[in-house]
């Protein structure tokens, strides 16, 4: 719907990260929304199956900044460009999100644009093995069905998950969806906060001996 439209071109700029933000930001992602008027949709595809990383994996388009970028927003239409043949000129670009931290370590800024509707999009074969369409609406209406559980560096992650035609949509792509949209349009759906993992027996002990030893300090 036009309004939704509306909403996310004046609300997404209020959550439009500083400089020192965006310089920082060692990757980026494009969250492309189509200007239908009726039904827009979200654009995301599945990485390929032989990708070293996140292989056949729901993504956004988008990847690392190279040393050619001028910006970390250049990035993000660069890659979407390589990736689903998206001209840049015709992408709307809205604003930024924060910037999170990926599995592999790299800070990952979600960049928010409207395309036309009507645009047609060619996978990469080298990268992408399909491109599909969200409508906005199911985002809006469906809060995540699930949460997976990952642990990365200590510490286990629930995860949102969401299921749509067979499409597994989970990670930090499901996290920028749900962040997102419960930015712009107030959907209040839960995003879990990491949470330490139990602490071993071991883990306790030498915990307990190096305080024991400290206090004898």
């Amino acid at each position: 719907m036009a309004d939704w439209l509306d909403q996310i071109r004046s609300n997404a700029p209020q959550h439009h990260p500083g400089a020192a933000v965006l310089d920082a930001a060692e990757a980026a992602v494009l969250i492309a929304i189509t200007d239908h008027s009726h039904e827009p949709e979200v654009v995301l595809t599945r990485r390929a199956d032989h990708l070293s990383s996140h292989a056949g994996e729901v993504a956004f388009p988008g990847g690392k900044r190279d040393p050619e970028d001028t910006s970390i927003f250049q990035t993000a239409l660069r890659e979407s460009h390589e990736e689903i043949l998206l001209p840049p000129d015709q992408v709307e670009m809205i604003g930024a999100m924060p910037v999170s931290v990926s599995k592999m370590g790299l800070k990952v800024l979600p960049v928010i644009g409207i395309i036309p509707h009507q645009l047609e999009l060619v996978a990469s074969e080298d990268e992408i093995d399909s491109i599909f369409r969200v409508p906005l609406r199911y985002f809006l209406d469906t809060p995540p069905p699930d949460f997976t559980e990952k642990e990365y560096k200590g510490v286990r992650y629930r995860i949102p998950c969401y299921h749509y035609e067979g499409y597994v949509i989970w990670g930090l792509t499901a996290y920028f969806i749900t962040d997102c949209f419960n930015r712009i349009f107030d959907t209040g759906f839960e995003l879990v906060m990491p949470r330490p993992l139990p602490e071993s027996g071991t883990a306790r002990a030498n915990r307990g001996e190096h305080e024991h030893n400290k206090g004898k300090a």
